[in-house]
């Protein structure tokens, strides 16, 4: 987190900056929620018509979920055996919460459609992401992080209709691939900390038990001003 922000700042500057040596009109803040594996909010800065109609846009985006453990995965392999699953946890009150939380910067390439119909425009998005990943679980007071980070893929439309002078209602549909990364932090809470990587003991039995994203699916409306 410490490094993303900076970064992602840093690019809003150099997105804004790059739209400004063009012209400082155009440009575009939002403020989206919605749905991307759990609620979700993002914050985005455009700078539409860099090239034509091609722009870049640059954004944050925040999302928190409930299902951060796969039901089917062991609870304690070699200890109860792999017919005790975490589902049989829960029900037993072994875990008593989970929950997913994750951080995402994008860089995006857009190409603006113009007009679909009075009022309403279309932008397609298509670019790079980074994430960082955390699953819990929760046993009475106890709660242990299960973190990871991920580089993946995401494409994408914005629909926007006008409301007032630069005040825009906007929409945005689309969907996150991520590449899963080979590495898993653990810290049970108490000031321990362990990193398994693949092909470590035990790696393979994490890997199934803690909900990492693959192909996430969002949905946004929030509002946007272009300046």
């Amino acid at each position: 987190m410490k490094k993303l922000l900076p970064m992602t700042l840093l690019t809003i500057a150099a997105t804004t900056a790059t739209a400004g040596a063009q012209s400082l009109s155009g440009v575009e803040l939002g403020l989206t929620g919605g749905y991307a594996g759990g609620l979700s909010g993002e914050f985005f800065v455009h700078a539409p018509n860099v090239a034509g109609p091609v722009g870049v846009k640059a954004g944050v985006a925040y999302s928190r979920g409930n299902n951060g453990l796969n039901d089917s995965a062991p609870y304690s392999p070699g200890l109860l055996g792999n017919s005790y699953t975490v589902a049989d946890a829960k029900r037993d009150g072994l875990i008593t919460s989970e929950g997913t939380t994750s951080t995402v910067g994008s860089l995006d390439a857009t190409y603006g459609l113009g007009e679909v119909t009075p009022g309403v425009d279309a932008t397609l998005y298509g670019g790079g992401r980074y994430g960082m990943f955390n699953a819990t679980e929760s046993s009475g007071s106890n709660t242990t992080t299960y973190s990871s980070n991920a580089f993946g893929i995401g494409a994408g439309v914005m629909v926007s209709y006008a409301l007032t002078g630069g005040l825009s209602l906007v929409g945005d549909l689309g969907v996150d691939q991520y590449f899963r990364s080979n590495t898993i932090t653990i810290n049970d809470g108490q000031g321990n900390v362990d990193r398994l990587s693949a092909g470590q003991a035990g790696y393979n039995d994490l890997d199934a038990r803690v909900v990492r994203p693959g192909t996430v699916f969002k949905a946004r409306i929030g509002l946007k001003t272009t300046f």
